[in-house]
């Protein structure tokens, strides 16, 4: 009796995985899962799917419009970087005002934080006005993924 519970408890974890998985697969709106490294088996032909990161963005999150608006406003931010500072948890985007207002900083935040909600958003004014700051912060990794998405080059 003990074994063919033991396989009937392990025939229910089985398939919660699989159903889980093709959740996943099924399109969720997510381009990634919260688990590092880990290989995920499923179905017949033995298909492996090797998540990379825990972080992962919602492309679902924004309405076309707005990731318009987002991407116009992250090349700016990319373009205006007066320097990049890394901290002990992440990175900071520094701008002159003249070239990146508060407002644009504000609304580029608005939408990350959509799409990546993993991330901690810092925004300062600093020098009396004369220096805004972006500082993106997280978990443990989360300076790998920001210098792979963010072409941030590993400070030295």
């Amino acid at each position: 009796m003990k074994n063919r519970k033991e396989r009937i408890v392990a025939m229910g974890k089985k398939s919660t995985a699989g159903v889980t998985l093709a959740l996943w697969i099924g399109g969720s709106g997510a381009m990634g899962l919260a688990a590092q490294g880990s290989a995920i088996v499923a179905g017949a032909e033995r298909q492996v799917a090797t998540v990379q990161s825990k972080f992962y963005c919602n492309i679902k999150a924004l309405t076309p419009e707005e990731r318009a608006r987002h991407k116009q406003l992250g090349e700016k931010l990319m373009a205006a970087r007066k320097e990049t500072v890394e901290t002990e948890k992440g990175y900071e985007f520094q701008y002159s005002p003249a070239d990146v207002s508060l407002a644009e900083l504000a609304d580029w935040v608005a939408a990350e934080s959509k799409c990546c909600p993993f991330f901690d958003f810092h925004i300062d004014l600093e020098r009396e006005g004369k220096l805004v700051c972006l500082r993106l912060t997280g978990e443990e990794g989360i300076k790998a993924f920001i210098r792979a998405e963010l072409n941030v080059e590993k400070m030295r």
